[in-house]
């Protein structure tokens, strides 16, 4: 499978994907939803900063889901996985706050990021907020 990541620009994480800082993409949220059990060992995650194009792609090393979070566990996951997830100490309390009351976590371990060509896809029929969108293969999507 392809996915793509739309990425909240302002955290500047799709570099720190490049650089390795990032090794790990995180979701959280309050209820099952995509990529929960839909993003596996070997698939290819394509990433986006919000309002622009692809300019990166990775492969899936392995996945970590977990479930019916409380805060403490929450805190327990950032504390193991924070640093590959490109949080530093200095940001971990802000995370902490952003995810505290989150019920569900995916952590998906990249494995050799690459800067590709850039390009834009069509989003129609994902929700124009979906930050997470799966497709048998990304040409179904590119423009």
């Amino acid at each position: 499978m392809h996915h793509v990541a739309i990425m909240k620009k302002s955290w500047g994480l799709t570099d720190k994907i490049l650089t390795g800082e990032k090794k790990i993409e995180s979701r959280w949220y309050a209820s099952n939803r995509s990529p929960w059990d839909r993003v596996e060992v070997g698939d290819t995650v394509y990433f986006k900063n919000s309002g622009e194009p692809i300019t990166l792609k990775s492969g899936v090393e392995k996945v970590f889901q977990f479930s019916d979070l409380t805060p403490k566990k929450v805190q327990e996951i950032l504390k193991v996985y924070g640093a590959d997830d490109g949080i530093t100490k200095r940001r971990m309390k802000d995370f902490f706050n952003l995810f505290k009351d989150k019920k569900y976590c995916i952590l998906i371990f990249l494995e050799k990021p690459l800067k590709i060509k850039p390009f834009e896809i069509n989003k129609a029929g994902f929700g124009a907020m979906s930050a997470w969108v799966t497709v048998d293969n990304i040409s179904k999507i590119k423009k």
